[in-house]
């Protein structure tokens, strides 16, 4: 029995989410989302008009969730950052799991590619700006700021890709020396600068 039409649109769009990860992009509805929220497909409907347009807002909540508090941290940005990725990363990361997914749907679908493409510029940026805080000057001449934001992002997200991957993947000590890199590469800093 369907619930009366008081669900928020977000607990819509963790449904959404439950359902990306559960039946894959090929499997995913609006009436799928209905039914795993218990309600009718009207009533998402009134939220979403479209599938592309639920999946965009996916889209947009992964990144705002991933990079705002980043974006707002006093410590030691680039430790912090560590620390979050690694947090969401494992075999059953439900996260990497909706992101993958959705990578996939952005390979048939120009707006959501176009979004995803503007999610990981977003993300260069932001790291990009944290390290320019952190840095006086790049760790390695002819290697930029904005370079280094790519990578960091790319280690990141190439990690996460293999651990989601390979049950047995060394999370633990991939990311003790991913924080040992990145000290070498502040230490490289302050002995140039």
């Amino acid at each position: 029995m369907a619930k009366p039409n008081v669900i928020t649109k977000n607990d819509l769009l963790q449904s959404a989410k439950q359902c990306l990860v559960e039946g894959g992009i090929e499997k995913f509805t609006l009436r799928a989302v209905a039914e795993k929220s218990g309600v009718t497909q009207g009533t998402v409907y009134y939220h979403f008009r479209t599938k592309e347009q639920l999946i965009l807002e996916l889209v947009k909540g992964i990144c705002e969730d991933s990079w705002n508090s980043l974006s707002h941290t006093d410590g030691d940005v680039l430790k912090e950052a560590i620390e979050s990725a690694k947090s969401r990363c494992s075999y059953n990361s439900f996260y990497h799991k909706l992101f993958i997914t959705i990578v996939s749907a952005g390979f048939t679908n120009e707006k959501i590619r176009y979004h995803l493409g503007e999610m990981i510029s977003r993300e260069n940026d932001t790291l990009t700006q944290q390290l320019e805080k952190l840095w006086t000057e790049s760790p390695i001449k002819g290697v930029s700021f904005e370079t280094w934001g790519i990578f960091f992002n790319s280690l990141v997200d190439g990690i996460a890709l293999q651990a989601i991957l390979k049950e047995d993947f060394p999370i633990e000590k991939t990311y003790a020396e991913l924080e040992k890199f990145v000290t070498g590469l502040s230490s490289l800093q302050n002995k140039e600068g």
